[in-house]
């Protein structure tokens, strides 16, 4: 496969998964009814911000692949898309907001170690998850308060 068609498919499977499972698992009723803390942000900007972090995560996604794909680091980006996309179904069509919070804290583990074991040998991969990063630490924070309140 060539570099090109690579970063094609992680573009396609990171955004296109991301698509999917924000259309099929989006906030409903469920969610408009609950209790949210005064820092929860409009809905609009949801959109915008996970369009930046999916590219983000895609481009440090097939760095990893084309360095190699069996590696650590590979593992860890496999493991946090996973969780990533495991979040919205729990909280969203479970409506399990601490089942959901197990899984983002997760997450937020597999980012911190991803970002730690990419820096000495992929500088741009890692400085590429910090906005993920601080993004899923306040979506932590997010999903806690709104655990706590309802």
């Amino acid at each position: 496969m060539t570099k090109t068609l690579t970063r094609i498919a992680f573009l396609v499977l990171v955004m296109g998964g991301g698509i999917l499972i924000g259309t099929l698992t989006g906030p409903g009723e469920w969610y408009a009814n609950l209790n949210k803390p005064v820092f929860n942000p409009p809905g609009w900007v949801f959109g915008p911000v996970w369009t930046v972090l999916y590219v983000l995560i895609a481009m440090a996604g097939w760095r990893q692949f084309e360095r190699d794909r069996g590696s650590p680091a590979m593992r860890l980006w496999w493991a946090q898309l996973g969780l990533n996309f495991l979040w919205s179904p729990a909280f969203f069509v479970l409506h399990q907001p601490w089942l959901a919070l197990v899984v983002i804290l997760a997450l937020l583990v597999v980012i911190v170690l991803f970002i730690k074991h990419v820096r000495p040998v992929d500088r741009v991969s890692a400085w590429a998850f910090v906005p993920y990063l601080a993004w899923v630490a306040f979506a932590t924070v997010l999903n806690l308060s709104i655990a706590v309140l309802n």
